[in-house]
């Protein structure tokens, strides 16, 4: 997933269509004098929608298309025709997407589904024809309905990338590694902070032809809740895990007070992260004998499941993928 290629948020500028204005319009044909009114409806205008779509992973399409502009309904006729309908705008979004008011900041709907559809800013109603009007008393009203003005409204839209697993860890703790190692995905790998600038997802296969999907989330630094480093623009990325994967190198000076820190910054971004199911993984496990993992898990809060690995040797990688796979279902 090339950084360059991967936009998770834009703001546009939507201004749906005007409705069309009814007809005032009256019936005049050969032998009849007084026909009455026959105006007919004017057009709605279209709609701006935004659809779900499972083939799209990113808003790069939308990145530079900064205003949406919908149809104008026509005007209703004669003859009780009305007029037709403005073209609705439809803007195709991966799953996971949040459209927000730009202006309040207020989330409008979230798109979790292939096809789901919201209107984002509705088009203008069309007006009323003078047909609508006649009574006993006003058999030949002159006047009609104009059509509804659109609406112009800027409007926020966020992806957070939808996986089971999500990785968590501070700079250089091997997620990119593990990613690499579990799945087909091909994540940028070297040694120096922030290699991952954008999550990168990897299918990973499990027994009996089963899979799950594992997101590598940006390294998280002391202070990213309040923006610090890549702040907010990760952190939302992991809202729609279903399970954590906390990841720590065995080589942490104090691993508790690293996974402190981590835990710190997920509760001040969304205190509802910390009700997700998490494990901890200690990387680089490969650098230990069997007497330094013991005393080092002996190290270790009792209630926190912990599992040591090595990406690079598979160490216990296998144990890894079983108890995520049982932790995913004891959550469903």
């Amino acid at each position: 997933m090339a950084s360059e290629n991967f936009v998770d948020y834009v703001k546009i500028c939507c201004r749906s269509g005007k409705g069309g204005a009814g007809s005032a319009h009256f019936r005049r044909e050969k032998f009849v004098p007084r026909g009455g009114p026959d105006g007919g409806d004017g057009g709605r205008g279209g709609h701006i929608i935004v659809r779900g779509n499972a083939q799209l992973w990113t808003l790069l399409h939308l990145k530079y298309r900064k205003h949406v502009i919908a149809e104008p309904g026509q005007g209703g006729m004669g003859a009780l025709k009305s007029g037709k309908e403005g073209e609705d705008i439809i803007l195709e979004v991966p799953l996971g997407t949040i459209a927000k008011d730009a202006e309040t900041g207020v989330v409008e709907f979230e798109i979790t589904e292939d096809g789901q559809e919201f209107i984002i800013v509705p088009g203008g109603r069309g007006g009323l024809g003078n047909n609508h009007f006649k009574t006993s008393t006003n058999q030949a009203p002159h006047y009609a309905q104009p059509g509804e003005p659109g609406r112009e409204e800027w409007k926020i839209l966020e992806l957070k990338v939808l996986a089971d697993v999500g990785l968590v860890g501070f700079p250089n703790a091997g997620k990119s590694t593990l990613l690499s190692v579990l799945s087909a995905a091909k994540p940028e790998i070297a040694d120096y902070p922030f290699t991952t600038l954008v999550p990168n997802l990897g299918m990973v296969k499990y027994r009996d032809y089963k899979s799950f999907v594992m997101a590598d989330i940006p390294g998280i630094i002391e202070g990213a809740a309040e923006g610090k480093g890549l702040g907010h623009r990760f952190l939302r990325h992991i809202e729609r895990n279903a399970l954590l994967l906390f990841m720590i190198p065995c080589d942490t000076k104090d691993i508790i007070a690293e996974y402190n820190i981590l835990l710190s910054e997920l509760e001040k971004f969304n205190p509802e992260l910390l009700d997700k199911r998490r494990l901890l993984a200690i990387t680089k496990a490969d650098m230990l004998d069997e007497q330094m993992t013991q005393e080092m898990r002996a190290l270790l809060p009792k209630d926190l499941n912990t599992i040591f690995i090595s990406a690079v040797t598979q160490l216990n990688i296998d144990q890894l993928k079983d108890e995520l796979w049982k932790m995913m279902n004891e959550e469903n």
